[in-house]
């Protein structure tokens, strides 16, 4: 015979099994309605950042995201062609203006995300130098090099402009944002001279005491924006997912947050980017629709 009252259980289980379906099918119609937002990016720690918290707030939002990790020069063709729907990547005036200046007639530049930023040739504190001057008088000590990060992010070819502006006895060695912080890691704890290309916001500022080489030239330019930029017709096609872009602004201090957690051991940037979120969203909902 059946007890009633595990009948009653059984079926008000069902219940709750069947309208935890209903809804994660209902979760997934809803994605599946409000389209897939292609983020490009290129592989720098504060885009890396910035980028996943963009999607975890596209997603909660009933957003598929795809992200795609490119070079520079990559993304932005990716964006002009239609590829990609949006960039949180953009450094400008500076950094990436030969790019946009290239593609600008089919994207839409929705305006800073973050201000505060700079670049330049980055020391460690206890170094000698303080100039970028200083480097031909250390060239030894350096192994003659300047350690930079991927061959196609705006900074190399700025520093290469550094080198000839300043006319220094110095190669520039490409690589990765990874193997830069390396190279930069090994040198403070043998407390050797190092010279890399660097920027803020970056993790490594609060990680060990280091300093910006003046640029008596300027060549580096002053402080720069970081910016959001669509492609053309992403407002008719998605103006939720375009809204939630073109509201989302943020400071370096945040996105320092977000960085640190990403370089915990074994640490994944997309699930940081999910906690962050979650506990701030007193932040998140100024990027909303609905903060409008």
């Amino acid at each position: 015979m059946f007890d009633i009252k595990t009948l009653s259980r059984g079926v008000r289980l069902g219940a709750m099994m069947m309208a935890a379906g209903t809804a994660v099918a209902a979760g997934q119609v809803q994605a599946q309605e409000k389209g897939t937002v292609t983020l490009a990016y290129v592989e720098w720690a504060s885009e890396v950042a910035s980028t996943n918290v963009v999607r975890a707030v596209l997603e909660d939002q009933g957003y598929d995201v795809e992200m795609s990790s490119l070079s520079a020069a990559a993304m932005w063709q990716a964006l002009s062609y239609g590829d990609a729907d949006a960039i949180v990547a953009a450094w400008l005036p500076t950094t990436h203006a030969d790019y946009f200046d290239r593609v600008k007639d089919s994207v839409e530049d929705l305006g800073t995300n973050l201000d505060g930023t700079k670049l330049g040739l980055v020391v460690p504190a206890y170094s000698d130098m303080d100039t970028i001057t200083d480097i031909d008088k250390n060239s030894d000590a350096i192994d003659g090099q300047i350690v930079g990060i991927d061959p196609g992010a705006g900074l190399m070819s700025l520093t290469e402009d550094v080198i000839d502006e300043y006319d220094l006895d110095a190669d520039l060695r490409s690589g990765s944002g990874a193997t830069m912080t390396a190279a930069l890691a090994s040198a403070i704890q043998n407390k050797e001279e190092i010279v890399v290309t660097s920027w803020t916001p970056h993790w490594m500022f609060a990680r060990w005491d280091l300093k910006y080489l003046e640029d008596p030239k300027n060549v580096y330019g002053g402080a720069e924006q970081i910016h959001t930029i669509a492609r053309n017709g992403l407002k008719e096609d998605m103006p939720g997912a375009y809204a939630i872009l073109d509201n989302f602004e943020w400071t370096p201090e945040l996105m320092g947050e977000v960085m640190l957690m990403n370089q915990e051991e074994d640490s994944d940037p997309y699930e940081s980017a999910k906690k962050w979120v979650a506990d701030n969203q007193d932040v998140v909902q100024q990027w909303l629709p609905d903060a409008e």
